[in-house]
């Protein structure tokens, strides 16, 4: 099984920054307490606001779907459905690009 990472941005409107900034420490602490979850991190930008460094690691494709499936159900996944993600994904097989 390989190790899931993955990397990139996110980047919120100001009508959804306080709601999503809120949000995301619940989101945060609920991710790092997840099975599979080797690290994570949600890093906001010295110089824009509304620019998020979004870091994450699993321990493996299914604990990856796991996080997916639960941040879909949650209410970080309500709070952040406007947002624009930009990511990459790697799983030791492939190298995915993700923009939304």
């Amino acid at each position: 099984m390989s190790k899931v990472i993955l990397k990139g941005y996110i980047l919120v409107s100001d009508i959804d920054l306080e709601i999503v900034k809120t949000e995301l420490i619940v989101h945060c602490k609920l991710t790092k307490e997840e099975p599979g979850c080797l690290l994570f991190e949600v890093i906001p930008d010295a110089n824009n606001p509304n620019l998020f460094s979004v870091y994450e690691e699993f321990v493996d494709q299914a604990a990856f779907d796991n996080h997916q499936t639960r941040v879909n159900n949650s209410n970080w996944g309500k709070v952040t459905k406007q947002v624009k993600r930009h990511y990459q994904i790697i799983n030791g097989i492939q190298n995915i690009q993700q923009t939304n």
